[in-house]
């Protein structure tokens, strides 16, 4: 029933603005698992009273956005007037298509004594046919979400499919991404059914395929075959992929596109300006130049 491990990707830490994340996509040996070029693990931090996380109005091309919380609560804002909280169990969804601008801050009520923070955030790019898609954001509270329970498993399907469950985030290409919890000693099978998988550890302890992870380490699976996870300790994994993506995609700053020329445009429209406000924000990331 095991299935080889094709990469172990470990994540490095990355500075987004002042908050350190682990990221592990994109990696030199894998660009995307499925639709997901980007993965970053932030926290689990602790921030001082009356500090908070602060990730100025930014903009996106051709990518969905997609953040999960596994501890505190992160206010969303952007260009299409979306303001939302997100909470442990949620799903914020942006689909960025031909450009969108959001920011993502600590609410103001939680500051004061000091919030913690915790997730999982995701860029998923788009098929090229959607690439330019009208902006749009959609909220899914953690009770929409629907959770699979297998024994010592506690599975929440957060999008696309999973284990015969299917979530109600609305996505673009086919999709597996799903939240794990697993007791000391339990086991779950990854189904061979989306034709990229991989397992990330968030926390604890568990072997994918006989393969040993350590927590911030991806284990990407060979195509085909049923792939079981063994938890050594209580742990907490996601569950990452779906169907391979239609050609590779360019990835610089926060622009993804199958064209270099898209991206280029996208450079000079937030450099001119020309990207549309966030209502209620008067700051914004200035374009890198190096």
């Amino acid at each position: 029933m095991q299935t080889a491990v094709e990469h172990v990707l470990t994540s490095h830490l990355r500075d987004i603005g002042g908050f350190a994340v682990r990221r592990v996509l994109p990696a030199l040996p894998k660009q995307m698992v499925g639709p997901f070029i980007f993965f970053d693990h932030m926290g689990p931090a602790a921030l001082a009273p009356g500090e908070g996380l602060d990730v100025r109005p930014h903009p996106h091309i051709g990518l969905a956005t997609l953040t999960y919380l596994f501890e505190g609560e992160i206010l969303h804002r952007d260009s299409v007037g979306s303001v939302q909280p997100i909470r442990p169990g949620d799903v914020n969804w942006m689909t960025a298509g031909r450009g969108i601008v959001h920011s993502e801050r600590t609410p103001p009520r939680l500051r004061a004594a000091g919030a913690r923070v915790h997730g999982i955030q995701t860029w998923v790019a788009l098929p090229r046919a959607d690439e330019e898609a009208a902006p749009s954001f959609a909220h899914h509270p953690s009770r929409a979400l629907p959770v699979v329970e297998l024994p010592g498993a506690t599975v929440r399907v957060i999008a696309g499919s999973a284990l015969g469950a299917r979530s109600p985030v609305r996505v673009f290409s086919g999709t597996l991404y799903a939240a794990a919890d697993l007791a000391a000693g339990a086991s779950l099978v990854v189904p061979p059914e989306h034709e990229e998988r991989a397992v990330y550890l968030v926390a604890g302890s568990a072997s994918v395929a006989g393969v040993a992870l350590d927590p911030g380490q991806m284990a990407v699976l060979a195509p085909g075959g049923a792939a079981e996870i063994r938890a050594g300790a209580s742990s907490t994994l996601m569950l990452v992929g779906g169907a391979r993506m239609d050609g590779p995609r360019f990835i610089w700053w926060n622009f993804v596109s199958s064209s270099r020329e898209r991206i280029e445009r996208a450079k000079a429209d937030w450099r001119e300006d020309r990207f549309p406000p966030v209502p209620g924000e008067t700051e914004r990331i200035p374009l890198p130049e190096k």
